[in-house]
């Protein structure tokens, strides 16, 4: 029997529906889910009948972030960098994407998941939805992530959420600026396409051309902070209090970083 993919893609009109679908992993961004969004997101990028894109996800969560147990079992620094830089090129895939990207937020999107509610065009969270940048609760500090973060909220409140790992609610996330619209969970689709109807009605080449611009004047040290915080990222990987946070992670006790 065939293994489910872990991406699927639907569309209805002009809207492209990328959902990532390993529920049973939280929706974790494993090596081949990459791999598949990078895929599919190239392919987007000369699809001239595509208007707008939205990434869900499957099951409870929207996104937990790495597969901890997937980089725990490739223990060395080449590889982390390399699954590192393979989540940089994906998130800014999306920033470069000609079509608005909308994230579909239901449970929760923590670290790499929350990267990706930022790295989105828009974001429309579930009132349930809750966002964090968890990886310093095991010792990993959410270096790129943050790049996404802190190009979305304020610097203070984004350094708390990556010093404390805290939760925030999808009301906070609304106050924050990291989503542009909270809805009770059996709305959240109509309004999704609500906002995605509302930018297919406006002029293609203009929504391609005024994405492009905001993008270019607003980050232009994009590419150069993404291979800083994928250099940090790696070599954090490679220190005994972030292997030992994530093996209690793993197994489900606290860590001993005495």
């Amino acid at each position: 029997m065939n293994a489910e993919p872990v991406l699927l893609e639907s569309r209805e009109g002009g809207v492209h529906t990328l959902t990532l679908n390993r529920p049973a992993q939280f929706n974790a961004l494993s090596e081949e889910l990459l791999e598949a969004l990078a895929a599919a997101l190239d392919n987007l990028a000369h699809d001239e009948t595509t208007r707008v894109v939205v990434l869900a996800a499957n099951g409870r969560a929207f996104c937990a972030g790495h597969d901890l147990k997937q980089m725990r079992a490739n223990d060395d620094h080449a590889y982390q960098h390399r699954l590192f830089t393979r989540c940089s090129e994906v998130m800014q895939k999306i920033v470069a994407l000609p079509q608005p990207v909308i994230a579909r937020v239901h449970g929760m999107a923590t670290a790499a998941g929350c990267q990706l509610v930022a790295t989105c065009d828009l974001a429309v969270a579930a009132r349930e939805a809750t966002f964090a940048v968890s990886g310093i609760r095991v010792g990993l500090f959410c270096s790129t992530p943050a790049v996404a973060l802190t190009r979305n909220v304020s610097r203070k409140r984004a350094m708390e959420m990556l010093l404390t790992g805290d939760f925030i609610d999808a009301g906070a996330a609304l106050d924050y600026g990291l989503v542009n619209r909270v809805c009770d969970a059996a709305e959240l689709d109509d309004t999704v396409a609500s906002l995605a109807r509302s930018i297919c009605d406006k002029p293609a080449h203009a929504v391609q051309l005024g994405k492009e611009m905001v993008y270019r004047q607003l980050d232009q040290s994009l590419a150069v902070a993404y291979a800083g915080a994928t250099d940090a990222m790696a070599c954090n990987m490679m220190m005994d209090e972030a292997r030992e946070g994530i093996d209690a992670f793993i197994e489900k006790r606290k860590p001993n970083w005495d």
